[in-house]
């Protein structure tokens, strides 16, 4: 890819605000949801869908469009958002998050979004899924990439690991992943519960090519893969350091709002910071 100049780094910093006002609107009227880890992830995501793959939201299923697997399927609301912004839906139906009878349940399902390529929540099985997509591919000869993002607590879970294995073994060279290292889960801080350092050297050691980005620098983001994408013979694992709820001053390194949405005074407060309705 090309290197990206001022501007069209704005561009996408604009997407990506709008997409945490998305977040943040569709939480509050579902009144739950996980706004946390998905405003951590929501700049990967918008680089990913407007800078780096192939798709077409007018054709969903195009066969060779690049293929993207939310393993941290708890960060719905973001890739929702993202969808939304590039037309694979109306903006307005992210207000329907969590409702009866929307496509848009708290986890992605592929059998009703239009632009999801996983049905992922069960943490750990998403990479898994990702795996089999990209050795698939190279099955077929074709030469579309395969995206993932998991969470930091999720690599906690064994399958990760098997799948790791599994992904050097068969030398899934088409398939990058992003850990995003926000530090927080559910229960606590990730190494209070379980650590997981020394993260970047157990990817190594795997078989896996390795690199360390400021996963909200929009141009970090777009030179790793560049950098991922010059390897022959093995897999690439992204580790993104990332702030859980990025954007929202009370959100941001907040266990609190891991799962749980903004009441209305909140609401007002975060659309402020946001700099939008």
């Amino acid at each position: 890819m090309a290197k990206l100049d001022e501007n069209r780094i704005k561009e996408i910093q604009e997407i990506a605000r709008r997409v945490r006002i998305h977040v943040v609107k569709s939480t509050h009227a579902a009144g739950s949801g996980h706004p946390g880890g998905s405003l951590s992830a929501t700049d990967i995501l918008t680089t990913l869908y407007f800078e780096v793959m192939n798709h077409r939201p007018e054709e969903p299923d195009w066969k060779h469009r690049d293929r993207f697997v939310l393993s941290k399927g708890h960060a719905a609301p973001a890739l929702y958002g993202v969808l939304a912004e590039s037309g694979y839906f109306p903006v307005e139906e992210l207000m329907t998050l969590r409702q009866l009878g929307s496509r848009l349940q708290g986890h992605p399902d592929m059998l009703k979004v239009p632009g999801v390529d996983a049905s992922t929540g069960s943490l750990g099985q998403g990479l898994s899924i990702a795996c089999g997509i990209a050795l698939a591919a190279k099955i077929d000869r074709e030469a579309h990439r395969i995206f993932a993002i998991c969470g930091d607590g999720e690599v906690q879970s064994g399958q990760i690991w098997e799948a790791a294995m599994f992904a050097s073994h068969h030398k899934l060279d088409n398939l990058i992943v992003f850990l995003d290292r926000n530090q927080l889960q559910i229960d606590g801080p990730t190494e209070d519960v379980i650590s997981i350092e020394p993260i970047v050297s157990k990817w190594k050691s795997f078989g896996w090519h390795t690199q360390e980005i400021n996963g909200h620098e929009i141009e970090e983001i777009v030179d790793a893969i560049d950098r991922a994408e010059e390897i022959d013979g093995k897999p690439s694992m992204i580790i993104a350091h990332t702030v859980k709820g990025k954007g929202v001053t009370f959100m941001e390194g907040s266990l609190a709002f891991h799962g749980k949405a903004a009441n209305d005074e909140q609401l007002e407060i975060a659309l402020d910071e946001l700099g939008g309705a």
